[in-house]
């Protein structure tokens, strides 16, 4: 007989969290709590969605100067990240005592 492994879990240790379960929340509220999880992952995918097409119009909307000073600023940015790894580098090496 095979024996189905969920996540390291085997028949007899699935049984056992089923009944903890049930002992718990009680029959009548498992179809609920299913129910209202699965309504606030549906409300959760439409918010997400919501947020991706909001971005992607924004995105759509900017005018090229807009484009134009973000890439200066990210140029800006990786170059002070640069010297900054730069002057860490030369840290070490100016102090002899460290």
């Amino acid at each position: 007989m095979v024996n189905p492994l969920l996540a390291g879990l085997g028949t007899q240790e699935i049984v056992i969290i089923l009944v903890v379960v049930i002992l718990l929340f009680g029959a009548k509220k498992l179809p609920e709590l299913a129910r209202g999880s699965g309504q606030a992952l549906r409300i959760f995918k439409a918010e997400t969605k919501g947020l991706m097409e909001e971005d992607e119009k924004k995105e759509s909307t900017k005018t090229e100067a807009q484009r134009e000073l973000e890439a200066k600023q990210a140029e800006l940015r990786l170059a002070q990240e640069k010297v900054a790894r730069e002057a860490q580098e030369q840290e070490p090496r100016s102090n002899p005592n460290a």
